[in-house]
């Protein structure tokens, strides 16, 4: 037998199934045909090593079965979860993801959304910053934590009542002056509710706070707690953080001018991050409900042209007690 010098085609499976070369395409194209023919097609394809060349159909048919997945970055453990539980949820519903890594630049956002539109992936999913959206058209785009106007449909945790939250756990543990702390991009989003409840609940309750805000990196964050500690007027005993890693990294400039957590001061992150080997919570944090951000924004990006859809999808949080509140689990 003459040892084949390319790849099968679909011609190749044709032969081998003894069918005709249209019943072949609508087989591989999810068109009806009778179950003979279909067993046929499938066990000559298989037998030949064929494989369906889902970008040349996804360029004939304008589907190709992938959804682009946008994220900043993959090294934060709450981005990499995300990422994994989207593309598991994609998986289980016959499609595949093309995972794009941006960091938070807006002209690699803007070309991730411009390969869409060249209709090499049928949506996307995206946790971006400032792309361009101008004339996204009807494409499927499901953003993650951040409201855009026009089509562009957002899932995102309920900030506003993780805010909430944090600062009744924290004055239910018995501090008495309350402390926000958040960096990162000033692009306004959903996780800004984050601050908003945390705030409105003190005002509601009259319990003292202050807020410490800033675009810049947690160093800057570090330096203003560390001259607040120095001049001897850091009077906080509960501390919220907007993120889990933010907490690390305050709660590591207190260890350093001696101040304790949780005996000295209480702190509470938001996002559930784990531990990778004990899978116990790394600090006591308001929990998001990936898996469940993960199936609603890929239910939501694959039945896109749903007229029922909301605009924005809000998912419930928790508490959960770890090693910086006393509540937890104390030590390392």
């Amino acid at each position: 037998m003459k040892k084949r010098s390319s790849l099968p085609t679909m011609k190749d499976v044709a032969a081998e199934a003894g069918v005709a070369l249209g019943t072949v395409s609508k087989v591989f194209n999810g068109i009806p045909v009778g179950e003979s023919y279909r067993l046929k097609v499938e066990e000559a394809a298989k037998k030949l090593g064929y494989q369906v060349n889902n970008y040349a159909r996804g360029m004939r048919t304008n589907k190709t079965n992938t959804i682009a997945i946008i994220m900043p970055i993959l090294s934060h453990p709450y981005f990499s979860k995300l990422t994994e539980c989207i593309c598991r949820e994609l998986d289980e519903n016959g499609y595949s993801g093309y995972i794009a890594i941006t960091d938070r630049n807006e002209q690699a956002e803007t070309r991730c959304i411009r390969m869409v539109m060249q209709h090499k992936a049928d949506g996307i999913i995206a946790l971006t910053y400032k792309p361009d959206l101008e004339n996204i058209g009807n494409i499927p785009f499901i953003s993650i934590d951040r409201t855009f106007s026009g089509s562009v449909r957002c899932v995102s945790s309920d900030n506003y009542s993780g805010g909430q939250i944090a600062a009744s756990t924290l004055v239910q543990l018995g501090c008495r002056k309350l402390l926000f702390c958040r960096t990162g991009s000033d692009i306004p989003g959903e996780t800004d509710k984050r601050r908003a409840g945390f705030e409105n609940w003190c005002q509601t309750n009259s319990i003292p706070y202050e807020s410490l805000v800033t675009g810049d990196d947690a160093k800057g964050l570090q330096a203003v707690i560390a001259s607040l500690i120095d001049a001897g007027t850091f009077d906080f005993d509960g501390i919220f953080c907007s993120t889990d890693k933010l907490l690390f990294e305050i709660r590591s400039c207190l260890n350093k001018k001696g101040i304790r957590v949780p005996e000295d001061v209480q702190m509470i992150g938001f996002d559930g991050i784990t531990d990778f080997w004990t899978e116990k919570p790394i600090c006591s944090t308001i929990v998001q409900p990936v898996e469940q951000i993960a199936r609603v924004a890929v239910q939501a990006v694959l039945n896109y042209d749903s007229e029922e859809a909301p605009s924005l999808i809000c998912l419930p949080v928790r508490y959960q007690a770890g090693p910086t509140t006393r509540d937890g689990e104390y030590g390392e």
